[in-house]
């Protein structure tokens, strides 16, 4: 059995994609999994973050695309192993915003990103992609590549809204693939101290029932002090409340049939 594809997405911005991507990926190797992780968005945010700056870089996920056979020496120029947080990681860029021009006249163009895994699925127990927060071209790659998608929901009224938009995607999805999409909802972003945050808990496990995970992410700090040191949570403080959260999560995933 091949590496479980991961599509880390949200059609609202903020809600914690890139914090999830990264901490979830670290955890993952911590626990003794080999582990993939791919920025999906144009905004290369996961890049940034892991000091990975896609002007200075030789090759992108943008050249993967560009490839009609994705093969190992594409592959050999894009990866990069991050021995600070144990994961590979395959870069993104501002040009993959070029590429619903650039794939405009190209067939099966939805299939380019589960075609370029199918060599690496046997490598990796975990491939997580960091999808753009907008319906495009890349955010129908990764839905169709993935074993299911995880949508981090940050508990605030606003976020809801992008849910329904990505549902509205995953419908049309739908229609034309030969399996639906899973999916997984990921309460981030929890201060049980406000009511508004408890009532949006209570309607995500209303709504979605048993397809909201167990683990709740709270609000914390350290991811921020992380993401300004260019470091993953654990680095920053392996006992820190998001980290043993996110190790939660890695484990919940791991034993979760329906992941």
């Amino acid at each position: 059995m091949g590496a479980r594809v991961i599509a880390i997405a949200n059609q609202k911005g903020g809600v914690g994609k890139t914090t999830t991507a990264l901490t979830l990926g670290a955890a993952l190797t911590r626990l003794d999994q080999r582990v993939l992780v791919m920025d999906l968005d144009p905004h290369a945010n996961a890049s940034v973050h892991l000091s990975f700056f896609p002007e200075t870089l030789e090759a992108t996920i943008y050249d993967l695309f560009q490839e009609e056979q994705a093969d190992d020496k594409v592959w050999q120029r894009i990866l990069k192993t991050s021995t600070e947080v144990g994961f590979d990681f395959a870069p993104g860029s501002i040009r993959l915003s070029e590429l619903e021009v650039d794939l405009k006249e190209r067939r099966d163009k939805g299939l380019i990103l589960n075609v370029a895994l199918e060599g690496m699925r046997q490598r990796y127990d975990f491939i997580l992609l960091d999808c753009p927060p907008h319906v495009g071209i890349l955010l129908v790659n990764a839905l169709v590549a993935a074993d299911f998608v995880l949508i981090p929901i940050q508990t605030d009224f606003l976020a809801l809204y992008g849910i329904r938009l990505l549902f509205d995607t995953i419908r049309m999805l739908n229609r034309v693939l030969p399996s639906p999409v899973r999916y997984l909802g990921l309460a981030t972003m929890y201060d049980q101290r406000t009511a508004a945050c408890r009532r949006i808990l209570r309607i995500m496990r209303d709504k979605l029932g048993d397809r909201v995970l167990e683990t709740v992410i709270h609000f914390d700090t350290k991811f921020r002090e992380s993401s300004a040191s260019g470091k993953v949570i654990y680095d920053v403080d392996p006992r820190a409340r998001g980290a043993l959260e996110y190790m939660n999560l890695a484990k919940e995933i791991m034993r979760n049939e329906n992941a």
